[in-house]
């Protein structure tokens, strides 16, 4: 049966979930309080990651967070700040990093990555659409043997949970990028993991989508939300009630602040990163994480773009100069025939990232609102996690059995 659909957000988790819906024959509707042309969606790192199973709470990371909280141009910073959400979610963050929290994401990142990865591959070729899509790997390059150790017992947690991972040592390294020199003792190589141009993806699914009957209204946002018997009623927008069957919240960090407006609480914080692109000479051709600074350098259609950190501050739109430089400084000594220059580094760019305490992201129904899903909180593996997440979103709405189990990711789970 047809549904009114109103998805709130139009990132890449909204547009793929009006992809699925929209050609389930439901009547779809994106409202975006943006221009649909901004944000994470657009100046990530591009990477389709089934290799990234540790999610973002681990063993380790409150510790090293505490030694570079006092530094703003470290790779994971934590602006201080009293703020009872903040503070909520610290916490929640905090119990989170333990070996339990990624023994139990492991097979759930792995199962929504890969399923991701092959809808991906199934829209592009059904669809004849033109983005780019590559199937080069992923190195991990590593300057100390404290990271190479690291990196090799993640290696081995891929390999034992199917996944095709190695280890590389400097020639192996100089195999696969002959025409760049790097200085890395050694890498990490996840053969499963691929990558895309986002600009060029997420403008070729919205173009789709729209020419399907998706309705997009932008630079809007919702000034009310009538509640009658735990269901929205009703939305007020641009002084009209609107009215629809189902709701969507897929608005990344801003899901939050619309959840409390709901009378539901939901832990989330912005991560924000950055991104500065660089013309390509088509010498670099495998994407790469540096693995001390935690910076990613990716070879798109016709430029390189190096993106990292993650700033979780108060939403803002300041550019931390001192970052940008951190991520370039980075770039340049592991591959030192690589400049990048003053103006390349003055058009960064940033994305507010939606950080669950877990890491890991809320896909599901709300306990609370009978009509409504949340899906949002993939942390840095939103644009990995995209289409698997909005194929879940379209099985859920209709009542179908999901694609995976989706009990890792439920939106009503405590802390």
């Amino acid at each position: 049966m047809s549904k009114k659909i109103l998805i709130v957000g139009g990132g890449i988790i909204g547009i793929c979930s009006a992809y699925y819906l929209s050609k389930n024959g439901h009547d779809v509707t994106i409202i975006d309080k943006y221009g649909m042309n901004s944000g994470a969606s657009y100046v990530n790192a591009g990477y389709l990651s089934p290799g990234h199973i540790i999610p973002l709470a681990s063993p380790g990371v409150i510790q090293q967070g505490l030694k570079w909280m006092f530094d703003s141009s470290s790779p994971f910073y934590v602006e201080p700040r009293l703020n009872y959400d903040f503070i909520k979610w610290l916490f929640a963050f905090n119990k989170s990093c333990s070996s339990i929290n990624v023994s139990n994401s492991i097979v759930p990142i792995i199962n929504i990555s890969l399923l991701s990865q092959d809808l991906l591959k199934d829209i592009k070729q059904e669809n004849n659409l033109k983005f780019h899509y590559d199937q080069k790997g992923l190195m991990m390059l590593c300057k100390s043997e404290k990271s190479l150790e690291k990196e090799n017992k993640v290696v081995d947690l891929a390999v034992q949970n199917g996944l095709n991972a190695k280890m590389l040592n400097r020639q192996e390294i100089k195999e696969i990028e002959p025409n760049i020199e790097i200085d890395s003792i050694g890498a990490a190589y996840f053969y499963c993991d691929h990558h895309t141009t986002p600009g060029e993806m997420i403008n070729d699914l919205k173009e789709y989508i729209k020419k399907k009957g998706v309705k997009c209204i932008t630079n809007t946002e919702i000034t009310e939300y009538k509640l009658i018997n735990n269901k929205i009623e009703s939305i007020s927008v641009l002084n009209k009630e609107l009215k629809f069957d189902e709701y969507i919240l897929s608005a990344g960090t801003w899901t939050s602040k619309i959840c409390k407006k709901l009378g539901t609480n939901l832990l989330l914080q912005p991560g924000k990163g950055y991104s500065i692109n660089k013309s390509s000479d088509n010498l670099l051709t495998c994407p790469a994480i540096l693995v001390e600074p935690k910076c990613a350098i990716t070879p798109m259609n016709g430029f390189t773009r190096f993106s990292g950190t993650m700033e979780i501050s108060s939403m803002n739109n300041k550019i931390r100069k001192n970052r940008v430089n951190a991520i370039c400084d980075a770039v340049e000594s592991f591959y030192p025939t690589i400049s990048i220059s003053e103006k390349d580094r003055n058009n960064a760019g940033f994305g507010f990232r939606p950080i669950s305490p877990d890491g890991i992201p809320y896909i599901g129904r709300s306990e609370n609102l009978e009509n409504v899903i949340i899906a949002t909180g993939h942390a840095m593996m939103g644009w990995s996690m995209s289409t698997g997440t909005g194929k879940i979103v379209s099985e859920i709405v209709d009542d179908k059995k999901t694609s995976i189990n989706i009990d890792r990711f439920n939106p009503n789970r405590k802390f």
